[in-house]
Parts: structure tokens; sequence; C-alpha cells
């Protein structure tokens, strides 16, 4: 016998009283009967859920603490709404219990529907959007993409990628190899001008609505490296575009962030560097997060993505000869992998 879903009981229970609420406030009439279903759900341990009756439809969040905390999501909300991003609307919120109650901004991810033909007006909408945050100012409610955590963020590939899914802990010479290259990303992350990053402005996170895109999964913003949110969009974790496409792309955000005043490198090889680097680190970061989600959550299918970030790597390794050590890292990795 199935447990029962004490979680969603309780969710049930407080929202059928905000919508008793949300109606009375709107003059909306007597509430109608409606049904409630799995919106979606992501790598962490939020859940989602969509009400529909008679033409409406809301938007439910479960987010259970102690894992997850509502309002960072709450406050990020607020903030990109000034920005005049489209985001979700807070409609009512039980924070201590991690309930939230958002308007909903679609059933149709970019991710769902963006293909070759496309792509250059989806994007041109999301790189619109993107720049328009990042001209906030900073507001010290954030914090910062520091070191520390910049640091704490690569040490999950070898943490949980090398030694929980490869068995492998590097040491001596290699261990050296790679605290080298880490520092030699942290220096590239830290020298860069700070803004408001959205940490994961990628397709799946962004909803075809009107205005064009609705964003969302914004709770882990920070203010940090002006090429961080750009180089996800285009270097994302479930689907990839030709290498020259994405200069392209990234030389089509860098003019019009020269435009308004935001700051990015003077020369564009400089922005495309910072960016390749940027990258890196991110790559290597989510390489660490999918392993971690198999071996501490029982998520295995995120693994099924990791051959796409190795293959971002690989891009930038063949043009950084900075970059030399890691691909000499990597390399070994693939040579035992094949000894096996």
């Amino acid at each position: 016998m199935l447990e029962p879903d004490v979680r969603l009981q309780q969710l049930s229970a407080w929202f059928d009283q905000q919508l008793s609420h949300l109606f009375a406030e709107h003059g909306w009439g007597t509430v109608p009967q409606g049904t409630l279903t799995p919106a979606s759900s992501d790598a962490s341990f939020r859940r989602y859920f969509r009400w529909e009756a008679e033409g409406r439809s809301l938007i439910l969040m479960d987010a259970p603490p102690p894992q997850e905390d509502c309002r960072p999501f709450v406050n990020v909300a607020a903030l990109l709404a000034t920005a005049g991003v489209h985001v979700p609307r807070v409609l009512a919120s039980d924070l201590q219990h991690g309930f939230l109650l958002l308007d909903d901004l679609g059933r149709q991810t970019y991710l769902d529907v963006i293909d070759d033909t496309n792509a250059d007006v989806l994007f041109e909408d999301a790189v619109r959007a993107l720049l328009a945050f990042q001209q906030l100012p900073l507001d010290p409610g954030l914090p910062l993409y520091d070191e520390a955590l910049l640091r704490r963020e690569l040490q999950l590939f070898p943490d949980w990628y090398l030694k929980h899914e490869r068995g492998i802990e590097w040491q001596g010479e290699r261990l050296a190899a790679w605290q080298r290259v880490c520092t030699l990303l942290i220096d590239n992350a830290l020298a860069q001008p700070q803004v408001l990053v959205h940490r994961d402005f990628m397709p799946r996170n962004l909803m075809l609505s009107e205005p064009n895109p609705g964003v969302l999964d914004f709770q882990d913003a920070v203010y940090g490296p002006v090429t961080y949110d750009i180089t996800c969009l285009f270097k994302d974790a479930f689907l990839s575009w030709p290498q020259a496409r994405v200069d392209a792309w990234l030389q089509r955000y860098w003019q019009q962030a020269h435009a308004q005043g935001i700051k990015v490198p003077e020369l564009f090889e400089d922005f495309l560097r910072a960016s390749d680097l940027m990258g890196v680190q991110r790559h290597l970061k989510v390489i660490g997060i999918f392993a971690r989600i198999c071996h501490r959550d029982g998520k295995p299918r995120y693994l099924g993505d990791v051959p796409r970030f190795f293959a971002y790597l690989d891009e930038v390794v063949a043009r950084r000869p900075e970059l030399a050590e890691l691909g000499e890292l990597l390399a070994t990795l693939r040579a035992e992998e094949v000894s096996r």
C-alpha cells in the first residue's frame, strides 16, 4: 500500500483556504470545482502542481523545509519584477511550511518548443529579459558569487563525479593540476563585472508566454560574473547548438550589452574568453551536481546528460591553450574508462 502524501494533503488544505480568499478579493464569485495535477518537478526537493477550473489556472509550489526555503524565491521574484521581467506573481504564501500560490505562466517551456527555425527569435526575447535584470542596481540582500562559492561548486566534480561515479580520487600531480585549473577559473570569474546572476538561465526555465519569456527557477540568484547567465543560456544542460552559432549569439548579446551600458569587455575576443572559462566552471559543477543527484538523491536520469558537458569542455579546451592541464586530466579519465 502506498504511503499517504502528507505534504500534499497539507498543501491542499492550505490551498483551499487561500482560494476562497483569492476569489473573494478579486470578486470572481463562487469558487468552482477544480482539478489539481502535477505540473512539474526538478532536481531539487520542490514540487509544482497546477489547479484548473473554468478557464482559470494557478500554480502551487511545495518546497519542504528544511531542504528548501521559499523566501529567496519571493524576494528575487519581487526584484526581477521591478526590472519588468515576466516572473510569477506570488498570490499567497506560507513561508514557514514552504507553500506558495503563484499565477501560471503557461505550459510550454523553451525546451519544449525551440528548434533551428525559431531559436533566433526565442533567444532574442530571452536576451532582452537578461539585459533588463543585469541593469538592476546591486542589492545587499543577495549573496555574492564569491571565491568560496565558486570553489565549493568546483569541488562537486571531484567529490561526487570522480569519487562516487568513477571511484577515483586525484592525488599528487593530478591534484595539483586540478587546483591550478580551479584557480584559473575562479580568477576569471572574480575579475568580471558583477551583475544579478540567475544561475540557471536556460530553456528549461524559460516559459513561452506573453510577454515572452516567463522566467522561472530564479531563487538561487546571486551577484556575480556578467558572462555567467548568457553562457548558461547557449550551453544548456539538455540541448546543444553548433559552436559557430553560439559564438554569433554571444556576439549579438555583447553588442547589445555594450549599447545598454552593461560593463562587458571592450573587445569581443576578451568577452569570448571570459565566457569560455566561465562555462568551464559551470560545466564541471553541473557534472558534479548530476552525480550527486544520482548517488545521494536516487535520481539517475540526469547522468544521461553528463556526456553533453564533457563535449562542451572539449570544445573550450581545444581553443584555450591555458586549459591544457584540464585537457590532460580529462584525457586520463577517458583512458582509465577504456582500460576498465
